[in-house]
């Protein structure tokens, strides 16, 4: 999505744990993780800007990340099908020269569909919503499941231009000096 946007990101794995930060709400947690994330890369650098991300799906007032198993998949979607719920996308942005950092929480409400109980399998049995917070895409297998959304479809997939144009200009970053 950045190298789409004009940008040349170095992608850098944080290596972070997640299981290791806990947090009282679905927006702290989020936005914690993504603080913890950008900061230990940001620690391994001399220059620079580092966008830190990470995202949960808020469900009933409950923070899901990815399923553990195609069964918790399955329970996920049963629980999920035919309700709405807000994919959380915790945003931190790291001026490292300057020491300065900035996060936010990207909030969209997303409808999910109906599937039937063979449809949550077959997607369940597709590895897909394993790998993925709240266990769906939107630009994926999962978008068949997916009704509607209210919000940025980037804050769905893990990354919200808008919200990090805000983010970079209150660091004085203007993102078009960072176009390639």
């Amino acid at each position: 999505m950045l190298r789409g946007a004009g940008l040349d990101p170095k992608v850098i794995v944080s290596g972070f744990d997640e299981e290791a930060v806990v947090a009282d709400s679905p927006e702290r947690l989020c936005r914690a993780l993504a603080e913890a994330k950008a900061s230990v890369v940001a620690k391994s650098l001399k220059s620079g800007i580092v966008i830190g991300c990470d995202s949960v799906l808020e469900l009933d007032g409950v923070a899901y990340g990815k399923p553990g198993s195609p069964k918790e998949a399955i329970e996920r979607w049963r629980a999920m099908r035919g309700r709405h719920g807000r994919l959380l996308t915790g945003h931190c942005v790291i001026d490292v020269e300057a020491g300065r950092a900035i996060s936010e929480v990207g909030a969209t409400v997303v409808r999910f569909g109906s599937p039937t109980d063979e449809e949550i399998s077959a997607y369940a049995a597709s590895g897909e919503p394993l790998r993925v917070a709240g266990a769906f895409t939107l630009d994926g297998l999962g978008g068949w499941f997916i009704d509607g959304i209210d919000g940025d479809h980037g804050n769905v997939l893990g990354i919200s231009l808008p919200l990090l144009r805000r983010l970079f200009g209150e660091l004085g970053v203007s993102v078009t000096s960072l176009w390639r």
